[in-house]
């Protein structure tokens, strides 16, 4: 539906009517309108491209470098960069994901690649932590042990051995962080911090619609489940991962 909105919707969802405000859901408007009178079933899928646009590439950015960093930190055997990388890492887990991310867009204001870029900073270090793990316990196996006495470089043995070997627990740990990163997102521009007010994206939505909650709840209902369903549908999609891994390990 987000995919295919601009070809099956017409409504503009920036268009506004002052003779249409907060209508109900009807024929016209199957979801109602807002505030301005725009359609709030076009804002929702024009405002999901954008959101999961920006979770996206935030969670691929996130993934990427910690992904990068923990295997790095746990593969290679010099303990002082173990060190350096874990309190670097601890440093970050102590401060909550949602105020790095305000931090960051204090500093660079609003905008797709601002919330980008805040809201993948959030989330590297969860990532560097749990793939360091990963890599911490297939260091040691027989195969890998093999590679090594056989010449193979660090590099080749963590790209051919040991990162394969850990594929399932990254996938799954990437829709995890999917799911941080739109929560994270949506609470960014419902704080009025994220995106500018008036851009079709959900978060924005539910802070449009909080005012009007009481008389016009569908205004804020639609983001809502929205983003309830695409959380939930990822973290099934993980679960789906790790159990799979399990059945095919037995």
């Amino acid at each position: 539906m987000i995919l295919l909105g601009p070809i099956l919707l017409s409504a503009d969802p920036m268009a506004t009517d002052a003779e249409a405000q907060f209508q109900p859901p009807n024929a016209r408007h199957p979801l109602g309108t807002d505030l301005l009178g725009r359609d709030v079933l076009s804002r929702l899928v024009y405002g999901g491209r954008q959101t999961l646009l920006i979770t996206v590439m935030a969670t691929l950015v996130a993934t990427s470098l910690g992904a990068l960093i923990g295997s790095v930190a746990g593969f290679v055997k010099a303990t002082w960069l173990n060190r350096v990388v874990m309190v670097v890492v601890n440093a970050m887990l102590a401060i909550p994901g949602l105020v790095i991310a305000l931090v960051v867009l204090t500093l660079t204001g609003r905008g797709i690649l601002p919330m980008i870029l805040a809201l993948s900073l959030s989330q590297i270090a969860p990532v560097a932590l749990v793939i360091r793990s990963a890599v911490q316990t297939v260091r040691h196996a027989g195969y890998i042990e093999a590679a090594v006495s056989m010449g193979a470089r660090p590099l080749t043995t963590l790209w051919r051995h040991v990162l394969p070997n850990i594929r399932p627990t990254l996938f799954s740990y990437v829709c995890v962080i999917f799911s941080y990163v739109l929560l994270n997102g949506a609470a960014l521009s419902f704080l009025g911090v994220g995106n500018e007010p008036g851009t079709p994206d959900w978060g924005v939505m539910l802070a449009e619609g909080r005012a009007a909650f009481r008389s016009a709840p569908w205004v804020s209902f639609a983001p809502g489940v929205a983003i309830t369903v695409t959380v939930w549908a990822v973290n099934d999609l993980a679960n789906q991962i790790l159990l799979s891994n399990k059945r095919t390990v037995r």
